[in-house]
């Protein structure tokens, strides 16, 4: 499945308002019933760049078409969606 323009923007108005989704991957499961999506610590993946980034969020995008996954920044080639939810001040 690849993702639609149209798809990239709900998921930036989802995940670009803060305090708007309690729980990202749930609400991104429903709405995206094809795609892997997964949530991951900000430590396991600080070295690569994310395809979004907000205040507490950002979206990594998954090419799972060979046999190992990659992060790509293209989302037509997308598979799947990494989530990382960074931890919000004291």
């Amino acid at each position: 499945m690849a993702l639609a323009p149209a798809d990239i923007g709900d998921i930036e108005a989802l995940l670009g308002t803060p305090g708007s989704v309690a729980r990202p991957v749930a609400v991104l499961r429903q709405r995206f019933p094809g795609l892997t999506i997964t949530q991951c610590d900000p430590s396991d993946i600080d070295l690569a760049v994310p395809f979004r980034h907000w205040t507490n969020v950002s979206l990594h995008l998954i090419d799972g078409s060979n046999h190992c996954w990659q992060l790509t920044d293209d989302a037509e080639r997308a598979t799947g969606l990494v989530v990382v939810v960074h931890p919000t001040g004291p």
